[in-house]
């Protein structure tokens, strides 16, 4: 996969848009909420777990292609290497269950 694809999958998911709430940082957004970051081309910022010992996971598998995202990692959320040691469809999983965790966290009338 590449920043094109990811994107691509982000947008197919249901009630998805694309958005860029900060100049050259496009996001992928459900609700009003970002449930992926898809600013630099080379990586996707992800909801991996509802709080940082999960998301560490990814961190021991993946040491060299995933890392805690800045400022928001504490709350579980990675930045992972597209294109890297990570599988196409373990980053698919990925991205459907941050998808997923924010769309729970919507109010019931918010979500698609």
């Amino acid at each position: 996969m590449d920043h094109d694809d990811v994107l691509a999958y982000c947008l197919a998911k249901p009630g998805a848009f694309r958005d860029e709430p900060w100049e050259g940082d496009v996001v992928a957004k459900v609700g009003g909420k970002i449930f992926a970051f898809l600013g630099s081309g080379h990586a996707v910022g992800l909801k991996c777990g509802p709080n940082r010992e999960v998301a560490d996971e990814w961190l021991h598998q993946y040491p060299d292609d995933a890392k805690a995202s800045p400022y928001i990692g504490r709350s579980g959320w990675n930045v992972l290497t597209i294109g890297g040691a990570i599988p196409d469809d373990e980053l698919r999983e990925a991205i459907d269950a941050s998808y997923d965790t924010i769309v729970s966290k919507l109010p019931k009338k918010a979500r698609p």
